[in-house]
């Protein structure tokens, strides 16, 4: 038998750690993965927990809108509502959770796209500047 999931999607709200009565790190969050059908688009929000070190990396590191991918296993679960009826739950267990953008896309935009200046530290008599000529470079 084979039950593996990769899905790849942004967070819907910042993931929290919380640890059970054993004090098991988990954390449960949700994904908003698109999927498309010809030219629909259409968006699928997909709960994931996550436990042990992958909670703490997930809750330390992944906040609100972040790309990030997931791989893991489908578990379905069976709990009671308040009221008595038996619900079912389809939920991806995440063994591993990556970035999946780079650190400058997910940053926060400061509202302007120029780069920020930055000086260059002075240059020191350790280091001498390269030509135009590159023929000396070792690689």
């Amino acid at each position: 038998m084979l039950n593996k999931a990769i899905l790849m999607g942004r967070l819907t709200a910042d993931p929290e750690l919380r640890h059970t009565q054993n004090n098991i790190p988990v954390t449960s969050f949700t994904l908003a993965v698109d999927r498309t059908f010809g030219q629909d688009k259409q968006t699928d929000f997909l709960d994931i927990v996550a436990w042990r070190n992958t909670a703490e990396f997930v809750s330390k590191w992944f906040h609100k809108g972040m790309l990030v991918a997931v791989s893991g296993r489908i578990q379905t679960r069976t709990w009671e509502d308040k009221q008595g009826s038996k619900r079912k739950s389809v939920e991806v267990v995440a063994d591993e959770a990556f970035f999946a953008e780079s650190k400058k896309d997910s940053a926060p935009r400061s509202g302007s796209d120029a780069p920020v200046p930055f000086d260059l530290p002075p240059a020191s008599g350790d280091f001498a500047e390269l030509g135009p000529d590159d023929s000396e470079l070792p690689f």
